[in-house]
C-alpha cells in the first residue's frame, strides 16, 4: 500500500484520539462525567479503526520504533493544530521546540533504517 498509507491513517486516527480526549474540554463542559467518558469511548474506537490497521499496513515499511515516533510527531502536530483552531488558544513558542526535538528523535529512527 506505500509507505504514506501508514502516515495518513496515522493523521485521521489522531484527529479521533485528539477530540476524545480535549474535545469534550469546549463541547461538554457541563454534561455529566460518566457521559463525557462514554461518549469519548465513542469516539477513540473509530480511531482504532485507523490506528490498528496503520500500524500493520505500517510494519511493511517501518520498524516499529520508527510507526511510534510518526506517531509522536503526529500526535504533536495534531494537537497543536487542534488547541489553535478548535479551542481557540495561542500558539506557543514551547510547541515549535518539542517539535524540534521530535524532528531530532525521528532524524535518529530514520538515519540507517533499510527496510
Amino acid at each position: 500500500m506505500g509507505k504514506l498509507t501508514p502516515i495518513l491513517m496515522l493523521f485521521g486516527s489522531n484527529l479521533f484520539m485528539v477530540y476524545a480526549w480535549y474535545g469534550h474540554l469546549k463541547d461538554m463542559k457541563n454534561k455529566a462525567l460518566w457521559l463525557v467518558i462514554l461518549l469519548s469511548w465513542g469516539v477513540a474506537f473509530f480511531e482504532y479503526c485507523l490506528q490498528v490497521p496503520a500500524n500493520r499496513i505500517g510494519q511493511a515499511s517501518y520498524t516499529l520504533a520508527q510507526l511510534k515516533v510518526l506517531q509522536e510527531i503526529i500526535t504533536m502536530l495534531v494537537f497543536a493544530g487542534f488547541c489553535v483552531w478548535y479551542l481557540k488558544q495561542p500558539l506557543k513558542w514551547d510547541y515549535f521546540w518539542a517539535c524540534l526535538c521530535l524532528v531530532g528523535a525521528a532524524f535518529f529512527m530514520f538515519r540507517s533504517h533499510a527496510a
